[in-house]
């Protein structure tokens, strides 16, 4: 159909609606979000540039004289008392002045999700996920970690209970698992974050969830050192809590990085005391994971790092116990 042929055809129809439900079917038809005209819109696009000019200005004279003559059949039939529309609109706000009103917010975990995300991203990674169900390979043995390993205890894990002989699957106990299948689909230069639900078998208690979220990062090039990591790690700090705090690196063990390292940030507070804080574990990666996933370990370098999302939202916000981020009290959540 085309445009003189649109226009022909949509005031025909006008001169012929009688109800309010026929004006909305005339509207859905030609003026909505899949009309008549968005099809004539979307045809626009193909044309050649020597004729969309003249094509796009016939076009908004059509749209203009039909949306013209929809707003007249409006007032028309608007006037006419046996044909309003007396069904309630429940897309329509409601009336406030009887209710206590309050706006609604992301959750402080996935604002504090998407701070991390956004911060990180200008600093030059993007943004990787990964299934929440996991087989053994990807949450292990990619990441160096063998059988006998006692994290990989059924008591430590939560197992998916499958037939005998059948792979073994679980629920993530690391977001590390995503910069494995990364490395699977993707060569270097790598530089991403993955953020995401994680769970282990804790016992609930003011600093411990079953259930909580990682943010994992990663970066695979060539001549990666571990100043380089130290650098990121204080700069987001720096970035997030303010100029005024330190980071320091601690020795420590993760399978999957060597050397490794606790890294603390510590903040100063208002009476003239200072704190550190453990905020994750870091390290540069290790060559075993690197071999696994076909990755030159000669050729390349990385490091890789893991923060705890509900740890650095309660430092943030001076929450005492991660319970409450998860127990939906209202009180609370419109704290923030």
């Amino acid at each position: 159909m085309n445009l003189d042929e649109l226009q022909a055809a949509a005031q025909k129809e006008l001169s012929t609606l009688a109800t309010m439900e026929q004006l909305e079917a005339f509207r859905i038809k030609y003026l909505g979000g899949k009309g008549l005209l968005k099809a004539a819109s979307d045809h626009l696009k193909t044309l050649p540039n020597d004729q969309k000019r003249t094509h796009g200005g016939k076009l908004n004279t059509v749209k203009q004289a039909i949306q013209i003559g929809y707003e007249e059949a409006k007032t028309r039939l608007a006037g006419n008392p046996e044909t309003v529309d007396t069904r309630v609109d429940i897309t329509e706000p409601g009336r406030m002045a009887f209710v206590d009103y309050h706006s609604g917010s992301l959750h402080i975990v996935h604002q504090t999700i998407e701070a991390l995300t956004d911060l990180f991203g200008q600093m030059g990674f993007s943004i990787a996920e990964g299934p929440e169900i996991e087989d053994e390979f990807h949450n292990f043995e990619a990441l160096n970690v063998p059988p006998q390993h006692p994290a990989r205890d059924p008591l430590d894990n939560f197992y998916i209970q499958r037939p005998p002989g059948a792979t073994a699957y679980m629920l993530r106990s690391q977001t590390s698992s995503v910069q494995i299948r990364v490395l699977e689909k993707q060569k270097p230069p790598i530089r991403i974050v993955s953020p995401g639900r994680v769970y282990r078998p804790d016992t609930v208690d003011a600093t411990h969830s079953f259930m909580f979220h990682q943010i994992e990062g990663l970066v695979v090039d060539e001549h990666i050192t571990m100043i380089d990591l130290k650098t990121c790690i204080d700069q987001f700090a720096k970035a997030f809590f303010g100029a005024d705090v330190e980071t320091r690196f601690r020795p420590s063990f993760f399978p999957f990085t060597e050397p490794s390292a606790e890294f603390d940030v510590q903040f100063h507070y208002a009476d003239g005391e200072s704190r550190w804080v453990e905020l994750g574990g870091c390290g540069m990666v290790d060559p075993n994971v690197l071999e696994m996933v076909h990755v030159d370990p000669e050729k390349y370098t990385g490091f890789a790092f893991g923060l705890g999302v509900e740890r650095i939202a309660m430092r943030k916000h001076g929450i005492e116990d991660i319970r409450l981020l998860f127990e939906n009290d209202v009180r609370f959540l419109q704290q923030f």
